[in-house]
């Protein structure tokens, strides 16, 4: 993947569920040259085809972000008093 690709926002399309069956295999060519997949049922959205390297990506930026977030953040409970408030 070059540079460019990994800035570029992935290409979204959409299929129906009788079409992911039959053309997996070239879905997933697709999905490895970057494009996002969104499979439908009923034209209504059930699952996702990305790859699963932008999937990394995203949810390691997510916990930088929220780890960033929570620096100098205290809940003013210690994890016993948190434990014994949820059993109430």
């Amino acid at each position: 993947m070059t540079r460019s690709d990994q800035t570029r926002p992935a290409r979204t399309c959409t299929v129906g569920v009788y079409e992911a069956k039959t053309q997996l295999s070239r879905l997933l060519e697709r999905v490895e040259r970057g494009e996002r997949i969104t499979i439908t049922r009923h034209g209504r959205p059930v699952a996702v085809l990305s790859s699963s390297v932008a999937a990394t990506k995203e949810t390691g930026a997510a916990i930088e972000e929220l780890l960033r977030f929570s620096q100098d953040r205290v809940l003013g409970l210690t994890g016993r008093d948190a434990i014994a408030e949820g059993r109430r």
